[in-house]
Parts: C-alpha cells; sequence; structure tokens
C-alpha cells in the first residue's frame, strides 16, 4: 500500500513581490523554479524597523533587489541561514554589503565532496557564519524572538527556526511543502533525516514554513506521512534483496520503472541512503565498506 503525502501542488503568488503571510512574516519568492526548488526560494523576513531575512536565496540580482525593495526604509539586523545549498545561502554576502547584519547558521557545508550525480543545486562552500548556533540556542532581535532547532540529514549543517511569537518553524528543506528532502551521502544522511523528524514530532510547533511550498497547517500529521514514506522505501529495498537484486543498480530500475531512465542516476542516490539506514539498524549488511556499487544482503 502506497503512502499518500499531503504535497501542495500549487499557490499564489508574483515573484518580486512582497507577501504578509502572517503577523510579523513576509516572504518574497526568487524567480529560481526548478527540479529542487519548485517554484523557487522562499525567503522570509521576520518582524518590521528592525529585521531578520531567512536564506537570502540564490546569487539572483533581481531578487537582491526585491529584498531591498521590500525592506526600504527598515534595517536588516540579522539573516538566518537553514543550510548551505546554493538556492539558499549564497546572497547573505551580497545582502551584507546593504547592510550591517552578521549572518547565523550552524555551519560551513557538511562536506567537501562533490556528488557524482547532480541531485541538488550544489553546496555553498565559501559560506561560513558570523555567528554559529547550536539546537536549543535563542536569537532575538527587536521585535522577534526564535529558537533554533538542529535537524540534520537534509545537510549535517540544516537549523530550522521557530518563531516564538506565533510558534511557526520555519522548516527550510527538512520538510517541505511540495516533495519530500533529497537525502543524498556523503553528507546528506538518512538516519540523522528521520530522527530529525521524530524530533519534530516531540514538538508543538502549530504550523511550518518551508524555504520551498507554503504553509503546511498540519505538521504533524504531514510528518508522519513523510516518515511512513520512507519506511516504505526502506520495505521495497529489502524485498529487492530478497528477491535476488543484491546491487543498488539492479534495484532502481524495478523500483523506480514509471519515471524516466533519467532519474535513475539520481534515484540511486536516495536508495543508497536508504541502504545505509538499513546497515546501521541492522536490516542489511555487506562485506567491506557500503558504497553505492556494493552487494549487499
Amino acid at each position: 500500500m502506497s503512502v499518500e503525502i499531503p504535497f501542495v501542488k500549487d499557490f499564489e503568488f508574483e515573484y518580486g513581490d512582497v507577501a504578509s503571510v502572517r503577523p510579523n512574516v513576509r516572504r518574497v519568492i526568487c524567480r529560481n523554479p526548478g527540479a529542487f526548488t519548485f517554484t523557487g526560494t522562499g525567503t522570509y523576513i521576520l518582524g518590521s524597523g528592525e529585521v531578520a531575512v531567512i536564506d537570502p536565496g540564490p546569487l539572483d540580482t533581481s531578487h537582491l533587489n526585491a529584498i531591498l525593495q521590500a525592506l526600504k526604509g527598515e534595517s536588516i539586523t540579522h539573516i538566518l541561514i537553514t543550510h548551505t545549498h546554493m538556492d539558499h545561502s549564497p546572497l547573505a554576502r551580497e545582502l551584507q554589503k546593504h547592510c550591517d547584519a552578521k549572518t547565523y547558521g550552524f555551519g560551513p557545508h557538511g562536506s567537501r565532496l562533490d556528488d557524482p550525480v547532480k541531485v541538488e543545486e550544489g553546496g555553498d562552500q565559501a559560506f561560513q557564519p558570523d555567528v554559529t548556533v547550536r539546537h536549543g540556542d535563542v536569537i532575538e532581535g527587536k521585535n522577534w524572538q526564535v529558537e533554533c532547532v538542529h535537524t540534520p540529514g537534509h545537510t549535517s549543517n540544516h537549523i530550522c527556526y521557530q518563531l516564538a511569537q506565533t510558534n511557526s518553524l520555519f522548516s527550510g528543506d527538512h520538510v517541505m511543502g511540495w516533495s519530500t528532502s533529497v537525502i543524498s551521502p556523503p553528507d546528506g544522511n538518512m538516519g540523522d533525516y528521520m530522527r530529525s523528524l521524530n524530533l519534530l514530532l516531540d514538538r508543538e510547533d502549530q504550523e511550518y514554513w518551508p524555504t520551498h511550498g507554503t504553509v503546511i497547517d498540519s505538521p504533524k500529521a504531514h510528518v508522519q506521512a513523510f516518515i511512513a514514506h520512507r519506511q516504505e522505501r526502506e520495505d521495497q529495498i529489502l524485498a529487492q534483496v530478497k528477491r535476488g537484486n543484491h546491487e543498488i543498480s539492479a534495484m532502481v530500475p524495478d523500483m523506480y520503472r514509471a519515471v524516466g531512465s533519467h532519474l535513475w542516476p539520481a534515484a540511486s542516490r536516495s536508495v543508497f541512503a536508504a541502504v545505509l539506514h538499513l546497515v546501521e539498524q541492522g536490516k542489511l549488511r555487506c562485506d567491506g565498506e557500503p558504497s553505492i556499487s556494493t552487494t549487499y544482503y
């Protein structure tokens, strides 16, 4: 039985326009739609007068101008980064040329290795936060306060930010409104991702605002569906091994026969992440070091 995930398929917006999505919360969407970004990067603005910007986005001059225009007459005091993919953090460096704000994040990009297959927007290897934050840290501005929630998995340095005033979680790419997150080793880790999803189930956030997609207003049901989806995928892998397909290269054409073969290399990275989690749990084993070409039993 297939798990139904309540993805948001579409929502109304205009590129470059600032929209008030909640009291004290605005959003500007970058014109960078794509296979990994949905309609584009949603940059959030917290507060008024003296504000925080969450995920400025990619190096895009029109998006930089849209943010600056939206904040004309106001001051940016903080720049909060959920993680260091190229559609999230690079514009922070350009934004800092127009304000005195420091950047906040968990740390630099976690892996200096490039994935052999492009399954994401790539890592911002140049990013280094001015202020390093950890799980449970609180960041305060003039009229807003956020709690840092470390959610590794999509990347090792992924942070969500909970706005205390509205009990809203800015979930970055950890929980998106249009797709499940890409988990691609070496920096992506399925075990960490699953533990981070379960961490969210123990919280009482009332809604999620992802960087891609619109509001998730039933967050626990959404997270439970994501967990069930990953567990279903792991069950499929175990069934493949029982069927005699012991290599990922043999599993993927059968598991993903409904999608084009041009997507199979990226699918192989996702299956590899799930296989590593199964090895971690002791449900699969292999001879030697696990790799995408190893034989699994």
